[in-house]
């Protein structure tokens, strides 16, 4: 397991640390509101940012 020490993620990178493709993360994203409980910052370019504590707590079965 990577553990990621820059504040945000992209989406791709958080793919890559919860084995899931990025595709799945945005579909989710948008059906669900969040991501198993973690919210994305949306930039006004549309790329998502995830905060790296979240998904950290996500990783060690804290939830977010």
């Amino acid at each position: 397991m990577k553990i990621y020490t820059t504040q945000n993620l992209t989406t791709d990178q958080l793919g890559e640390a919860v084995r899931y493709n990025p595709n799945s993360i945005r579909s989710r994203l948008c059906k669900t509101g969040s991501f198993y409980g973690i919210k994305p910052t949306k930039l006004p370019s549309g790329r998502l940012l995830w905060p790296a504590d979240e998904v950290q707590a996500l990783l060690a079965g804290k939830g977010a």
